[in-house]
């Protein structure tokens, strides 16, 4: 069994793969905690550090860039230095970003995390800053993104939608989408926007979108089974739908009919859970251009979330490590 995800794995590198979404920059100020305000009941913390990463669905790419995939970045930023910061970064991790697109009337979206270090511990979030734009796109900007799909399309092999609620994805974008990859592997993590990914190959949910979705309350496997049948059945997806559950693993219902429940690695020490999702996703799908059934792709998700959760902030597990913790969990 081992083999057969070590080679899967290995093979995710022949794949060429479009991520569109929600681009993001987090950024991180570090600061060691020293006494307690006079002005108010908080920690005044002397700045340290700062650290920009990519975030959002530039997160998925960084995941598939570093197991080996050619990523194709599309999204849009503003006219700042956030944007060119953002474009660095993922150059930095030879991501192509010929498709993200300049809108001069956003800024880009940026997630800013004041972090309070004390001692040994890992630094521990005081506060986040958001500034972003939930703006629909122009159609102007959803043909630009559309043009770089189709410019690239002859060589791609999947089309990973993140959809982080930024204005990018809407249903007319997601449409076009559709229309324009036709038969290559779609795959969305869809954070509760269901309905806009009908027709796709995979969907992905956490087990509170799901919850809510269907007005229900899951707690056994036979209610996520249930859950995860009527969430493929009603989006009429091609392959399959997957729903997250923490430490109780993952729950996926094909299309075939087949459901199954792919347990979580057993993790002591979680961290910091920014950015599990991300992976998932961009395994899932690297997984299955790479020939994957979807118990084995999920297996690998769940291996490398595991890994994520471990770390303080968006990481992007390595093959080796994955290979390391699957040979561990074998033993």
């Amino acid at each position: 069994m081992n083999e057969q995800l070590h080679t899967i794995l290995h093979h995710i590198k022949n794949s060429h793969i479009a991520v569109i979404g929600d681009v993001i920059v987090d950024e991180y100020l570090i600061g060691n905690a020293t006494r307690i305000s006079r002005e108010a009941p908080v920690p005044v913390l002397e700045f340290a550090s700062r650290k920009l990463i990519v975030g959002g669905a530039s997160n998925p790419s960084a995941n598939l860039a570093t197991l080996g995939a050619r990523v194709s970045q599309m999204g849009v930023v503003g006219d700042d230095d956030f944007a060119s910061a953002l474009r660095q970064l993922l150059t930095e991790k030879t991501i192509d970003i010929r498709g993200i697109i300049t809108d001069h009337t956003r800024p880009t979206t940026v997630k800013t995390r004041i972090m309070a270090q004390m001692g040994l511990r890992f630094p521990q979030q005081v506060a986040r800053l958001d500034r972003l734009s939930r703006q629909p796109i122009s159609p102007t900007i959803q043909n630009a993104i559309i043009g770089q799909l189709l410019a690239q399309l002859a060589s791609i092999h999947a089309v990973l939608c993140s959809d982080y609620h930024g204005g990018l994805l809407t249903p007319a974008l997601v449409d076009a989408i559709r229309d324009t990859a036709g038969d290559k592997l779609l795959t969305a993590d869809a954070q509760g926007e269901f309905d806009k990914y009908h027709g796709f190959d995979v969907v992905k949910c956490n087990a509170d979108e799901a919850q809510h979705a269907l007005a229900l309350s899951l707690q056994t496997d036979t209610d996520f089974a249930h859950a995860a049948s009527r969430l493929c059945q009603s989006l009429n997806l091609r392959g399959g739908m997957v729903i997250t559950r923490g430490s109780d693993g993952m729950t996926i219902a094909q299309a075939t009919g087949e459901v199954h429940h792919i347990p979580a690695p057993y993790v002591t020490d979680v961290y910091d859970t920014v950015g599990a999702g991300d992976t998932t996703i961009a395994l899932l799908t690297g997984a299955l251009c790479a020939g994957a059934t979807y118990p084995q792709a999920g297996l690998l998700a769940n291996i490398a979330s595991g890994l994520v959760v471990r770390r303080v902030g968006n990481y992007t597990p390595s093959i080796a490590e994955i290979i390391a913790e699957l040979d561990r969990d074998e033993d």
